[in-house]
């Protein structure tokens, strides 16, 4: 059975995402603002959720279908197959979101949906009653613009949510922007990573994870492993296939550091449990006694900003203090995280490359310097 899948993703990682899906060995791959289509059988669906790094749950596409009223609404759900991937007693609930559409109330589209997907199963089952206590087939349904997309969910848990992190320290990067931020700096396993305030160790982890090639949801489960026409025998042949791709043995070592302890002793505890702790080494340090521990070097952070900062001023200090320490020199390669536009100025030289992503609803740019000299 060959499934048409899409990942929603954060705004500025569908180009990623879209490079993960082809070296997986997805088909039809295109990537849209907000989202990247795919297709492939059942291995592909579960090397998907197993081993994209970046992405926030795949979805099974039923259909799509223009709606300006309840009444396109119902039959437009109604005429798709879902009896294709829903048995007489699985489980089905709705939920999903309308924008900019004819269609705004969700508690009804829910209901409606419901409804319509409730009369088509009946003609295929012949039965009006479901009892939902088979396997579950969460539908997420998208109105965009009075455009509807009807899909399933076959992650479950956001894709984002590894297991390893279980408690955080206030305004917690999203691990799949973490291992995004390794993708543009392209890390590699040879590299030595530098985190001056990791924080809760989250893009430490993800640096950790994506050098060893450790598959980032290894060892959770996901809903479409109690699919029929998928399986737990399926999501097992792919967790081996993604054991056996692991290297361990890679030179990758990682130093990870932040002014506050409790911080500290959390980022350690994430990174035992992400498996991953013999390549990190964590301590209390503040950032104005930063001083690399090697020639060469990938560093990466996401300051505080927002609300997690008093003022102005002390963004400005501390931006500057950053400019100071990341010295331009040959071997090194800086990136921040940061929503301030700004911040060159303060940071004190021009990024050699800007890349806009989304820190959840807030816009950031990931700022890169790569060159040691200036041109």
């Amino acid at each position: 059975m060959t499934f048409s899948m899409f990942i929603p993703c954060l705004l500025g990682l569908e180009g990623i995402i879209a490079d993960e899906l082809r070296d997986l060995g997805a088909s039809d791959v295109r990537a849209e603002n907000g989202r990247v289509n795919f297709s492939g059988g059942a291995d592909i669906l579960a090397r998907a959720n197993i081993r994209l790094r970046c992405a926030e749950r795949v979805l099974v596409e039923v259909g799509s279908f223009e709606a300006h009223s309840f009444d396109e609404l119902f039959e437009g759900t109604k005429a798709l197959a879902w009896s294709g991937l829903i048995g007489p007693l699985d489980a089905f609930p709705v939920k999903g979101y309308s924008l900019n559409s004819d269609l705004f109330s969700v508690s009804d589209c829910q209901s409606i949906i419901k409804k319509a997907v409730v009369d088509s199963l009946a003609a295929k089952y012949s039965k009006t009653f479901f009892e939902e206590t088979g396997a579950l087939f969460q539908i997420r349904f998208s109105i965009m613009r009075n455009r509807v997309t009807l899909a399933v969910d076959s992650s479950g848990a956001g894709l984002h949510k590894r297991g390893y992190r279980p408690v955080s320290k206030t305004a917690p990067l999203k691990e799949t922007l973490a291992a995004a931020l390794c993708s543009c700096a392209r890390l590699r396993p040879t590299h030595t990573f530098y985190d001056p305030m990791c924080g809760s160790g989250t893009i430490a982890v993800e640096a950790a994870l994506t050098a060893a090639n450790i598959a980032p949801g290894i060892n959770r489960s996901f809903t479409a492993e109690n699919w029929s026409m998928v399986g737990k025998s399926v999501f097992d042949t792919e967790r081996q296939l993604a054991r056996s791709l692991e290297n361990r043995s890679v030179p990758f070592f990682a130093y990870a550091s932040d002014i506050d302890p409790e911080a500290v002793d959390i980022a350690r505890l994430n990174a035992e449990r992400a498996g991953v702790s013999d390549f990190i080494d964590f301590k209390v340090a503040d950032i104005a006694d930063f001083e690399p521990e090697t020639d060469f070097g990938t560093l990466i952070t996401n300051p505080p900003y927002g609300e997690r900062l008093l003022d102005s001023a002390a963004v400005s200090e501390l931006y500057a203090l950053m400019g100071e320490k990341f010295v331009r020199r040959r071997g090194w390669t800086y990136g921040v995280l940061t929503p301030d536009e700004e911040f060159d100025a303060r940071f004190g030289r021009k990024a050699d490359k800007r890349r806009k992503l989304y820190n959840g609803m807030i816009k950031c740019d990931f700022y890169m310097f790569f060159k040691s000299n200036t041109i």
